[in-house]
């Protein structure tokens, strides 16, 4: 991941609470902002267990100012410990590559790492992107915590 902008948060809750609410696709409308749609178009199988019955590909519809945007992304799983996706189709979009990182604190809390790299196809100062980036990050992180603290 090229020039990426990263940040963390600390959930109250344990790295496999974390990581079922960020695989729930289908929710995330509900907590995630500018999510309008999140539709997975392909699971891993049963044969490797770090990512077994967890999307592969996911398609989004995304509004949330300046970028309206349809797109798909494939995704990587590290069993409850990380997540890794790359853009495999977009509009506006260029690139869209992220990961969140879960830490287990060990005190039943989990140190949620977003990091986040995007271009897209209208011309940005680097400065404007990653302040874009940085409040994508911050409303995604802030969004997980009071899902999963939630129990929802």
């Amino acid at each position: 991941m090229a020039e990426q902008t990263s940040s963390s948060i600390v959930v109250d809750a344990p790295p496999a609470e974390v990581m079922a609410v960020i695989a729930d696709f289908a929710a995330y409308p509900q907590w995630a902002k500018g999510v309008t749609v999140a539709d997975v178009r392909s699971s891993y199988d049963d044969g490797d267990p770090a990512q077994a019955g967890r999307a592969r590909e996911v398609f989004f519809a995304l509004d949330v100012s300046p970028i309206k945007d349809e797109y798909t992304l494939a995704y990587v799983w590290d069993g409850d410990r990380q997540v890794t996706w790359t853009l495999a189709e977009g509009k506006m979009l260029r690139a869209l590559d992220g990961a969140y990182v879960l830490r287990d604190t060990g005190s039943g809390a989990t140190e949620v790492t977003y990091r986040l790299a995007l271009d897209v196809s209208i011309p940005l100062i680097g400065m404007l992107k990653r302040k874009g980036e940085k409040i994508l990050i911050d409303t995604a992180l802030k969004g997980l915590k009071k899902r999963v603290e939630s129990g929802a």
